[in-house]
Protein backbone atom coordinates (compact mmCIF):
# COMPACT_ATOMS: atom_id res chain seq x y z
CA UNK A 1 0.00 0.00 0.00
CA UNK A 2 1.30 3.45 -0.89
CA UNK A 3 1.82 5.71 2.15
CA UNK A 4 -0.52 8.33 0.67
CA UNK A 5 -3.40 5.83 1.07
CA UNK A 6 -2.64 5.04 4.72
CA UNK A 7 -5.12 6.84 6.98
CA UNK A 8 -3.06 6.40 10.18
CA UNK A 9 0.13 8.44 10.37
CA UNK A 10 1.59 6.60 13.37
CA UNK A 11 0.49 3.34 15.01
CA UNK A 12 2.10 2.84 18.40
CA UNK A 13 2.58 -0.46 20.18
CA UNK A 14 3.45 -0.26 23.84
CA UNK A 15 2.62 -0.71 27.47
CA UNK A 16 -0.76 0.56 28.58
CA UNK A 17 0.02 2.25 31.89
CA UNK A 18 -1.48 4.92 34.06
CA UNK A 19 1.13 7.24 35.59
CA UNK A 20 0.67 8.14 39.26
CA UNK A 21 3.05 10.96 40.17
CA UNK A 22 4.20 12.11 43.61
CA UNK A 23 6.69 14.75 44.74
CA UNK A 24 9.14 13.32 47.28
CA UNK A 25 12.19 14.44 49.29
CA UNK A 26 15.54 12.68 48.82
CA UNK A 27 15.60 11.27 52.36
CA UNK A 28 12.08 9.88 51.91
CA UNK A 29 13.14 8.17 48.69
CA UNK A 30 16.07 6.51 50.47
CA UNK A 31 13.77 5.46 53.33
CA UNK A 32 11.52 3.74 50.79
CA UNK A 33 14.56 1.82 49.52
CA UNK A 34 14.93 3.23 46.02
CA UNK A 35 17.84 4.93 44.24
CA UNK A 36 17.15 8.30 42.67
CA UNK A 37 16.63 8.03 38.92
CA UNK A 38 16.23 4.28 38.76
CA UNK A 39 13.64 2.39 36.75
CA UNK A 40 12.43 -0.76 38.51
CA UNK A 41 9.75 -3.33 37.77
CA UNK A 42 7.56 -4.15 40.76
CA UNK A 43 5.38 -7.16 41.45
CA UNK A 44 1.69 -6.54 42.10
CA UNK A 45 2.27 -7.07 45.85
CA UNK A 46 5.27 -4.68 45.91
CA UNK A 47 3.20 -2.13 44.04
CA UNK A 48 0.33 -2.38 46.53
CA UNK A 49 2.75 -2.01 49.45
CA UNK A 50 4.34 1.12 47.96
CA UNK A 51 0.95 2.72 47.32
CA UNK A 52 -0.02 2.07 50.94
CA UNK A 53 3.17 3.87 52.10
CA UNK A 54 2.33 6.83 49.85
CA UNK A 55 -1.30 6.93 50.95
CA UNK A 56 -2.51 10.41 51.89
CA UNK A 57 -0.10 12.30 49.65
CA UNK A 58 -1.27 14.46 46.77
CA UNK A 59 -0.80 12.87 43.37
CA UNK A 60 -1.48 13.47 39.68
CA UNK A 61 -2.81 10.73 37.42
CA UNK A 62 -2.81 10.39 33.63
CA UNK A 63 -2.67 7.63 31.04
CA UNK A 64 0.86 6.96 29.94
CA UNK A 65 3.57 4.57 28.95
CA UNK A 66 6.45 5.57 26.69
CA UNK A 67 4.87 4.93 23.28
CA UNK A 68 1.47 6.06 24.56
CA UNK A 69 2.94 9.42 25.56
CA UNK A 70 4.41 9.85 22.08
CA UNK A 71 1.12 8.93 20.41
CA UNK A 72 -0.78 11.37 22.65
CA UNK A 73 1.62 14.21 21.84
CA UNK A 74 1.66 13.46 18.12
CA UNK A 75 -2.14 13.57 18.15
CA UNK A 76 -1.88 16.93 19.94
CA UNK A 77 0.18 18.30 17.03
CA UNK A 78 -2.76 17.41 14.79
CA UNK A 79 -1.63 13.99 13.57
CA UNK A 80 -3.75 10.88 13.04
CA UNK A 81 -2.79 8.07 15.38
CA UNK A 82 -3.63 4.61 16.66
CA UNK A 83 -2.40 2.65 19.66
CA UNK A 84 -2.44 -1.05 20.55
CA UNK A 85 -2.07 -2.30 24.12
CA UNK A 86 -3.45 -4.63 26.81
CA UNK A 87 -5.36 -3.35 29.86
CA UNK A 88 -7.07 -4.81 32.90
CA UNK A 89 -10.85 -4.82 33.15
CA UNK A 90 -10.92 -2.26 35.96
CA UNK A 91 -11.46 1.42 36.79
CA UNK A 92 -7.90 2.36 35.84
CA UNK A 93 -8.30 0.60 32.48
CA UNK A 94 -11.53 2.50 31.85
CA UNK A 95 -9.73 5.75 32.76
CA UNK A 96 -7.03 4.96 30.17
CA UNK A 97 -9.59 4.20 27.45
CA UNK A 98 -11.66 7.31 28.15
CA UNK A 99 -8.63 9.58 27.92
CA UNK A 100 -7.68 8.15 24.53
CA UNK A 101 -11.24 8.51 23.22
CA UNK A 102 -11.32 12.15 24.33
CA UNK A 103 -8.15 12.76 22.31
CA UNK A 104 -9.60 11.05 19.20
CA UNK A 105 -6.88 8.39 19.17
CA UNK A 106 -7.89 5.05 17.67
CA UNK A 107 -7.33 2.76 20.66
CA UNK A 108 -7.25 -0.99 20.08
CA UNK A 109 -7.16 -2.32 23.64
CA UNK A 110 -7.54 -5.92 24.73
CA UNK A 111 -8.91 -6.25 28.28
CA UNK A 112 -8.07 -9.17 30.57
CA UNK A 113 -9.95 -10.20 33.70
CA UNK A 114 -7.32 -11.61 36.06
CA UNK A 115 -4.71 -8.83 36.20
CA UNK A 116 -4.98 -5.10 36.95
CA UNK A 117 -4.15 -2.36 34.46
CA UNK A 118 -0.46 -1.51 34.57
CA UNK A 119 0.64 1.52 36.54
CA UNK A 120 3.85 3.51 36.88
CA UNK A 121 4.51 5.24 40.17
CA UNK A 122 6.75 8.24 39.44
CA UNK A 123 8.56 9.76 42.41
CA UNK A 124 9.83 13.25 41.56
CA UNK A 125 12.81 14.55 43.56
CA UNK A 126 13.43 18.25 44.30
CA UNK A 127 16.07 18.39 41.51
CA UNK A 128 13.40 17.14 39.03
CA UNK A 129 14.93 13.66 38.67
CA UNK A 130 12.35 10.91 38.30
CA UNK A 131 12.34 7.47 39.89
CA UNK A 132 10.01 5.18 37.96
CA UNK A 133 8.51 2.12 39.65
CA UNK A 134 6.39 0.15 37.24
CA UNK A 135 3.94 -2.67 37.77
CA UNK A 136 3.14 -3.93 34.29
CA UNK A 137 0.06 -5.87 35.38
CA UNK A 138 -2.13 -6.77 32.41
CA UNK A 139 0.10 -5.13 29.81
CA UNK A 140 2.82 -7.72 30.54
CA UNK A 141 0.59 -10.25 28.77
CA UNK A 142 0.99 -8.54 25.37
CA UNK A 143 1.77 -11.22 22.80
CA UNK A 144 1.49 -12.02 19.10
CA UNK A 145 -2.25 -12.75 19.26
CA UNK A 146 -2.87 -9.15 20.34
CA UNK A 147 -1.39 -7.68 17.16
CA UNK A 148 -3.84 -6.19 14.65
CA UNK A 149 -2.39 -6.41 11.17
CA UNK A 150 -4.90 -3.93 9.73
CA UNK A 151 -3.62 -1.15 12.03
CA UNK A 152 -0.03 -1.74 10.94
CA UNK A 153 -1.08 -2.07 7.30
CA UNK A 154 -2.90 1.26 7.37
CA UNK A 155 -0.14 3.17 9.18
CA UNK A 156 2.63 5.22 7.59
CA UNK A 157 4.84 4.54 10.61
CA UNK A 158 4.96 1.84 13.31
CA UNK A 159 6.31 3.20 16.62
CA UNK A 160 7.74 0.74 19.15
CA UNK A 161 8.88 1.31 22.72
CA UNK A 162 11.93 -0.46 24.13
CA UNK A 163 10.13 -1.31 27.36
CA UNK A 164 8.31 -4.05 25.41
CA UNK A 165 11.53 -6.09 25.47
CA UNK A 166 11.20 -6.69 29.22
CA UNK A 167 8.91 -9.68 28.55
CA UNK A 168 9.60 -12.61 26.18
CA UNK A 169 6.04 -12.75 24.80
CA UNK A 170 5.94 -9.03 23.98
CA UNK A 171 9.42 -9.27 22.43
CA UNK A 172 8.12 -11.97 20.08
CA UNK A 173 5.12 -9.77 19.29
CA UNK A 174 7.37 -6.82 18.42
CA UNK A 175 9.49 -8.96 16.10
CA UNK A 176 6.29 -10.09 14.36
CA UNK A 177 5.02 -6.50 14.17
CA UNK A 178 8.24 -5.51 12.39
CA UNK A 179 7.67 -8.32 9.87
CA UNK A 180 4.14 -7.05 9.24
CA UNK A 181 5.38 -3.47 8.87
CA UNK A 182 7.92 -4.55 6.27
CA UNK A 183 5.24 -6.58 4.47
CA UNK A 184 2.96 -3.53 4.21
CA UNK A 185 5.62 -0.88 3.47
CA UNK A 186 5.15 0.72 6.88
CA UNK A 187 8.19 2.56 8.21
CA UNK A 188 9.53 1.56 11.61
CA UNK A 189 10.66 3.76 14.50
CA UNK A 190 11.87 2.56 17.88
CA UNK A 191 12.73 4.33 21.11
CA UNK A 192 15.26 2.61 23.37
CA UNK A 193 13.22 3.96 26.31
CA UNK A 194 15.66 3.49 29.19
CA UNK A 195 19.25 2.67 30.17
CA UNK A 196 17.87 -0.39 31.98
CA UNK A 197 16.57 -1.70 28.65
CA UNK A 198 19.77 -1.11 26.65
CA UNK A 199 21.83 -2.78 29.39
CA UNK A 200 19.66 -5.89 29.71
CA UNK A 201 18.10 -6.45 26.27
CA UNK A 202 20.85 -5.37 23.88
CA UNK A 203 20.52 -8.25 21.40
CA UNK A 204 16.75 -7.88 21.09
CA UNK A 205 17.01 -4.12 20.53
CA UNK A 206 19.72 -4.56 17.91
CA UNK A 207 17.45 -6.84 15.85
CA UNK A 208 14.85 -4.08 15.68
CA UNK A 209 17.32 -1.22 15.24
CA UNK A 210 18.88 -2.94 12.23
CA UNK A 211 15.45 -3.05 10.58
CA UNK A 212 14.30 0.41 11.67
CA UNK A 213 13.96 3.60 9.68
CA UNK A 214 14.49 5.72 12.80
CA UNK A 215 15.90 5.22 16.31
CA UNK A 216 15.39 7.51 19.32
CA UNK A 217 17.64 7.37 22.40
CA UNK A 218 19.37 9.59 24.92
CA UNK A 219 23.13 9.87 25.41
CA UNK A 220 23.37 7.24 28.15
CA UNK A 221 21.27 4.77 26.18
CA UNK A 222 23.35 5.35 23.03
CA UNK A 223 26.60 4.72 24.91
CA UNK A 224 25.19 1.65 26.65
CA UNK A 225 23.86 0.17 23.41
CA UNK A 226 27.18 0.69 21.60
CA UNK A 227 29.37 -0.35 24.56
CA UNK A 228 31.36 2.87 24.68
CA UNK A 229 31.79 5.87 26.97
CA UNK A 230 32.54 8.19 24.05
CA UNK A 231 29.62 9.97 22.39
CA UNK A 232 31.34 10.39 19.01
CA UNK A 233 32.16 6.68 18.96
CA UNK A 234 28.56 5.86 19.86
CA UNK A 235 27.36 8.01 16.94
CA UNK A 236 29.78 6.25 14.59
CA UNK A 237 28.66 2.78 15.69
CA UNK A 238 24.97 3.65 15.67
CA UNK A 239 25.23 5.04 12.13
CA UNK A 240 26.56 1.66 11.00
CA UNK A 241 23.56 -0.14 12.52
CA UNK A 242 20.54 1.98 11.62
CA UNK A 243 19.58 4.40 8.84
CA UNK A 244 18.54 7.41 10.92
CA UNK A 245 18.63 8.31 14.59
CA UNK A 246 18.15 11.06 17.17
CA UNK A 247 20.26 11.22 20.33
CA UNK A 248 19.02 13.65 22.98
CA UNK A 249 21.70 15.32 25.11
CA UNK A 250 19.65 17.09 27.78
CA UNK A 251 20.65 20.74 28.12
CA UNK A 252 23.12 20.26 25.25
CA UNK A 253 20.32 19.70 22.74
CA UNK A 254 20.41 16.73 20.39
CA UNK A 255 22.33 15.12 17.55
CA UNK A 256 20.30 13.98 14.56
CA UNK A 257 21.60 11.68 11.85
CA UNK A 258 19.27 11.71 8.84
CA UNK A 259 20.00 10.62 5.25
CA UNK A 260 23.75 10.50 5.95
CA UNK A 261 23.78 14.08 7.28
CA UNK A 262 24.34 15.21 10.86
CA UNK A 263 22.31 18.00 12.46
CA UNK A 264 23.12 19.56 15.85
CA UNK A 265 19.91 20.91 17.36
CA UNK A 266 20.21 23.29 20.34
CA UNK A 267 18.19 22.94 23.51
CA UNK A 268 15.67 25.68 24.22
CA UNK A 269 16.42 27.34 27.56
CA UNK A 270 13.99 26.59 30.36
CA UNK A 271 13.89 25.84 34.08
CA UNK A 272 13.67 22.05 34.31
CA UNK A 273 11.58 20.70 37.16
CA UNK A 274 10.56 17.23 35.89
CA UNK A 275 12.12 15.23 33.05
CA UNK A 276 9.21 12.77 32.80
CA UNK A 277 8.10 12.35 29.19
CA UNK A 278 10.76 14.60 27.64
CA UNK A 279 12.04 11.89 25.32
CA UNK A 280 8.50 10.84 24.41
CA UNK A 281 7.40 14.29 23.26
CA UNK A 282 10.75 14.79 21.51
CA UNK A 283 9.95 11.72 19.39
CA UNK A 284 6.44 13.01 18.67
CA UNK A 285 7.71 16.40 17.54
CA UNK A 286 10.42 14.91 15.37
CA UNK A 287 8.07 12.45 13.69
CA UNK A 288 5.52 15.21 12.99
CA UNK A 289 8.22 17.32 11.32
CA UNK A 290 9.45 14.41 9.21
CA UNK A 291 6.01 13.15 8.19
CA UNK A 292 4.49 16.56 7.44
CA UNK A 293 7.52 18.59 6.30
CA UNK A 294 10.17 15.97 5.46
CA UNK A 295 12.71 18.31 7.04
CA UNK A 296 15.00 17.02 9.84
CA UNK A 297 15.90 20.55 10.97
CA UNK A 298 12.27 21.66 11.36
CA UNK A 299 11.55 18.30 13.00
CA UNK A 300 14.50 18.66 15.37
CA UNK A 301 13.53 22.15 16.48
CA UNK A 302 9.90 21.15 17.05
CA UNK A 303 11.13 18.18 19.08
CA UNK A 304 13.55 20.33 21.10
CA UNK A 305 11.10 23.14 21.83
CA UNK A 306 8.38 20.68 22.83
CA UNK A 307 10.73 18.88 25.22
CA UNK A 308 11.71 22.20 26.81
CA UNK A 309 8.08 22.89 27.65
CA UNK A 310 7.40 19.46 29.10
CA UNK A 311 10.43 19.52 31.45
CA UNK A 312 9.29 22.89 32.82
CA UNK A 313 6.14 21.33 34.29
CA UNK A 314 5.22 18.29 36.37
CA UNK A 315 4.10 15.23 34.43
CA UNK A 316 4.58 13.79 30.96
CA UNK A 317 1.34 15.26 29.59
CA UNK A 318 2.12 18.67 28.09
CA UNK A 319 -0.28 21.30 29.42
CA UNK A 320 0.59 23.88 26.74
CA UNK A 321 -1.23 23.75 23.38
CA UNK A 322 0.79 21.46 21.09
CA UNK A 323 -0.40 23.28 17.98
CA UNK A 324 0.80 26.61 19.35
CA UNK A 325 4.31 25.13 19.70
CA UNK A 326 4.08 23.57 16.25
CA UNK A 327 3.05 26.87 14.66
CA UNK A 328 5.84 28.73 16.45
CA UNK A 329 8.42 26.48 14.78
CA UNK A 330 6.73 26.70 11.38
CA UNK A 331 6.82 30.50 11.68
CA UNK A 332 10.51 30.37 12.68
CA UNK A 333 11.29 28.47 9.46
CA UNK A 334 8.82 30.54 7.41
CA UNK A 335 6.77 27.56 6.28
CA UNK A 336 3.03 26.92 6.45
CA UNK A 337 0.86 23.95 7.19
Amino acid sequence: MNNINKYIEICGIGNGLVDIQYEIEDNELLHLGYSKGEMRLLTIDEHKELLSKLNGRNYYRCSGGSAANTIISYSGFGGKTAFKTVLGNDEIGNFFENEFRQMSIELASTKVQHLPTGTCIILISPDSERTMLTCLGATALFNIKHLQEDLIKNAQWLYIEGYMFSEQASTEAILKAVELAQKHNTKIAITFSDYFITENFKEQIRKIAENSDLVFCNENEAKSFTNTTNLNKAIEILSSITKNFCITLGSNGSVIFWDDKTYNIPAYKTKAIDSTGAGDIFAAGYLWGIIHKNDPEIAGHLASLSASYVVSQYGARLKKDHKEIRDKILKKFQVTL
